[in-house]
């Protein structure tokens, strides 16, 4: 077991753990829930700002759609498979 390995494997299940928020953040925007809701409130917390981020150098709305949490959630399995697979595949090898 390596410390390399480890970090691998906490890094693997946050990103894993965030895209389900994402997730279901783009499926509440559907519904229009309470935005008072703390559930929506801390939703939305977690998740604008990377919106914002990525809203600032690509645009992400076509055709009255906004993409944003599709785009993040491909970056966020590539980062996952590309980089942080390998690194905690190295706690089993």
């Amino acid at each position: 077991m390596t410390a390399l390995g480890a970090i691998g494997i906490i890094l693997h299940n946050l990103i894993f753990v965030y895209t389900w928020v994402i997730i279901i953040s783009a499926l509440l925007s559907f519904v229009q829930p309470n935005p008072y809701n703390p559930i929506v409130q801390t939703l939305y917390r977690l998740t604008s700002p990377v919106y914002a981020l990525l809203r600032r150098y690509v645009p992400t709305i076509f055709g009255g759609v906004d993409l944003a949490p599709f785009i993040i959630v491909i970056v966020l399995q590539f980062i996952d498979l590309a980089f942080i697979l390998p690194l905690a595949n190295t706690y089993n090898g």
